[in-house]
């Protein structure tokens, strides 16, 4: 009687101390995902759209066709800038910097 009684209070206590650590990390790989999601949505969108009236249509006066394909190579540069900022900072994103650790 005395083992289920127990069962139960350990299970209240949450989860294991080394898992509470591996957690904020978790989070932590979630918000910079989320983040980079979201830019790799609306930058290259964005860019497309600004270039192709402002900087083509607008400044440079080219015919609309032609804006099109500029602003999609404005676009794609974006995506690439954007996945190559991404593995940078998932690369860095476990290390600490040198002279930042902890002294003991």
């Amino acid at each position: 009687m005395d083992g289920g009684v127990r069962a139960s209070s350990d299970a209240a206590a949450g989860p294991p101390p080394y898992f509470r650590g591996n957690e904020s990390s978790l989070v932590s790989a979630l918000k910079t995902l989320l983040f980079f999601t979201i830019l790799m949505v609306t930058l290259p969108i964005g860019l497309y759209f600004a270039s192709k009236a402002y900087i083509f249509e607008g400044s440079m006066k080219m015919s609309s066709s032609d804006s099109y394909f500029y602003a999609a190579i404005v676009a794609v540069l974006a995506v690439h800038v954007v996945l190559a900022l991404f593995v940078y900072v998932a690369w860095n994103e476990g290390t600490t910097p040198k002279g930042k650790g902890k002294h003991d």
